[in-house]
């Protein structure tokens, strides 16, 4: 199966997904909320084995990584996948569920695009030591994770203003009760903090003349929302932050995160030519 066709069926499945998990929370269709469930679980997993082939073929490339960034959102997009398939299995959390690989199948239309626009990428690929991997590697997870976070936050956010407005209808019926979400957000929070820092730490170690490499700024934002996911974590546990305001340091922690890491690839890639590795 070529590349663009994997990914149209990953579309597919990730779509139909989404819209069978939201619809076993809709309240009209109780009745046929374990067969919804049944549909959606096994849609998403198709949709994960098929984009993990694809993605073992597209970014394993003998002893080096295709870390290119269209390679890395559809990784990205295969973590939020496979996050919501296991959340899915708490009942309270499928709506949330749909929504992320809603959110995940996004990555699947811009594989899509990028491949009719510029065809299989032509990043030089360089061989690259253990290290390097583990920190290249341990880096994307983190973003994914993270990522998803952010989705549960405003998940969070859009459900604490609609009870702030006490607005009472069906369509709550999506979202797992407030509480829930947001100790689903600071487990998430706490465990890309750890897998972040251990990326930086690693980073810093093994990567020689880190200015030469064009990684200065990436790695300075990284630090700095490193902090800030830090600051937020501290705040939660020792002082109890919660609400819309601790949703919006943790976004403002990811959009740095996210500009550390993407602006700089685009930069790298696009506009000076250039890859990491």
């Amino acid at each position: 199966m070529s590349d663009l066709n994997s990914y149209m069926v990953i579309l597919s499945t990730y779509l139909i997904s989404s819209v069978t998990y939201a619809s076993s929370q809709w309240p009209s269709t109780d009745k046929y909320q374990n067969r919804l469930f049944i549909v959606a679980s096994l849609s998403g997993l198709i949709g994960l084995l098929i984009h993990l082939n694809s993605l073992i073929q597209n970014i394993t490339q003998q002893n080096g990584l295709s870390l290119s960034l269209i390679n890395i959102i559809s990784l990205i997009g295969f973590q939020l996948a496979l996050i919501a398939v296991i959340a899915s299995f708490n009942k309270s959390l499928r709506g949330f569920a749909g929504g992320i690989i809603f959110i995940a199948s996004l990555s699947a239309v811009m594989s899509i695009w990028s491949l009719n626009y510029w065809g299989n990428s032509d990043i030089e690929v360089k061989a690259l030591s253990w290290q390097i991997k583990t920190h290249a590697l341990s880096s994307i997870f983190a973003y994914g994770l993270l990522c998803a976070g952010a989705i549960i936050s405003l998940f969070a956010l859009i459900q604490n203003n609609r009870l702030r407005a006490r607005k009472i209808s069906s369509f709550n019926a999506l979202f797992a009760p407030l509480e829930t979400t947001e100790n689903l957000l600071f487990n998430i929070a706490s465990a890309g903090f750890v897998i972040l820092f251990l990326a930086i730490f690693s980073g810093l170690i093994f990567i020689e003349d880190i200015f030469s490499q064009h990684l200065a700024h990436k790695t300075i934002l990284s630090i700095i929302a490193l902090f800030m996911f830090g600051i937020l974590i501290y705040g939660r546990k020792f002082y109890g932050w919660r609400g819309r305001s601790a949703i919006y340091l943790y976004l403002v922690a990811f959009f740095t995160l996210a500009i550390s890491y993407f602006g700089t690839r685009f930069i790298l890639e696009n506009i000076l030519g250039k890859s990491w590795g």
